[in-house]
């Protein structure tokens, strides 16, 4: 009497362990795992702390005895130049796939796609706050001596003060995000970077030099809008008040650079998931 040979099903080694599918989190970990390993990452979220720190000091020694705005603004002052490095490692995240070629091996194992994109806009994110929280307390101690000098204060019962050292983090979020977004969604980080500074940094100030109806209405509505949330309420008065565009209050801002960063990825999971990779 014979008897049918095993199954496929039934071809299985006693005491291995089963194999487990896609999940959230194993996919959220593979994507901090090659964050976290690139050293380009990691030597750029230093350089963007060091920067931010050194630039607040820098713009604090032109602060004079008797300035009637808030010291939060020396504080914060770093983001002139950390928000690049925000960018840049958003757009990094974003593109690193398509640029070393891996996203071929990457959305063979996660076939779905979307699950890539979302855990980087996580990863992201969690090192972009992580990388703020640093800058802005170095940007603290760097600008002491400064304050101390006879510089404003930094007064949390000023109104808007904390909301403006909060800003500074949450500012760094969206423009990390609005980097990742671009890198998704143009593949090339050049492209990106090139992209996100010009709506980020480039247009604000070439607007701001030719105020108008047109151009200030403009410029309310570009990613750059985010930087009103490092203002207090004195400094956001002002502004709203010399404007001849729209007057986006005290969240306003931060509600653009959020639009901004969702319809950027939401373009990128489009593509993602519409189009070929390579």
């Amino acid at each position: 009497m014979t008897t049918a040979p095993p199954t496929t099903r039934e071809r299985t080694v006693r005491g291995a362990p089963a194999r487990r599918g896609v999940t959230a989190a194993r996919v959220l970990r593979a994507e901090s795992t090659k964050l976290t390993s690139v050293p380009a990452h990691v030597w750029l979220a230093l350089g963007t702390v060091v920067a931010a720190a050194v630039t607040a000091y820098g713009l604090g020694l032109f602060v004079r005895p008797g300035d009637a705005r808030s010291g939060s603004w020396v504080v914060t002052s770093g983001f002139v130049l950390a928000q690049v490095g925000f960018l840049v490692l958003g757009a990094l995240v974003g593109s690193g796939e398509h640029t070393t070629g891996t996203s071929r091996a990457t959305f063979t194992a996660v076939p779905r796609r979307l699950p890539v994109l979302g855990a980087q806009a996580a990863v992201t994110a969690a090192a972009a706050l992580v990388t703020a929280t640093l800058a802005l307390g170095a940007s603290w101690l760097a600008t002491t001596g400064v304050r101390a000098a006879g510089g404003p204060a930094v007064d949390l019962a000023v109104p808007g003060t904390a909301r403006a050292l909060a800003g500074f983090v949450l500012a760094s979020v969206a423009v990390a995000l609005l980097g990742l977004g671009l890198g998704a969604l143009l593949r090339r980080p050049a492209d990106a970077i090139v992209g996100g500074i010009v709506l980020a940094v480039i247009g604000d100030h070439l607007l701001a030099a030719n105020p108008g109806p047109v151009t200030d209405t403009v410029r309310a509505l570009l990613p750059s809008a985010g930087a009103r949330l490092l203002q207090d309420d004195a400094a956001l008065a002002a502004l709203d008040d010399a404007t001849r565009g729209p007057q986006l209050g005290v969240w306003g801002g931060g509600v653009v650079a959020a639009a901004w960063a969702v319809v950027v990825l939401a373009g990128a999971a489009y593509r993602l998931r519409r189009h070929d990779v390579r």
